[in-house]
């Protein structure tokens, strides 16, 4: 999900979207630790993108004060 996309939803999608992703790097990361995990590069995706949609959390909280 680029952030174009992530900047046409409201807060509040952004909440629910935040929560399946930390819910899926949790996944990502037990199956890692018990060596299932074959795409490696999908925990940095999964932080990177974590990181995207907390950013405009802040800002969209920002540019509402």
């Amino acid at each position: 999900m680029t952030a174009k996309e992530l900047r046409q939803k409201n807060t509040q999608e952004l909440y629910s979207l935040l929560e399946q992703q930390c819910a899926k790097l949790f996944k990502l990361r037990l199956q890692k630790g018990s060596d299932q995990l074959n795409t490696t590069h999908m925990l940095g995706d999964t932080k990177r993108l974590i990181a995207r949609i907390r950013t405009l959390i802040a800002q969209s909280s920002r540019a509402a004060i």
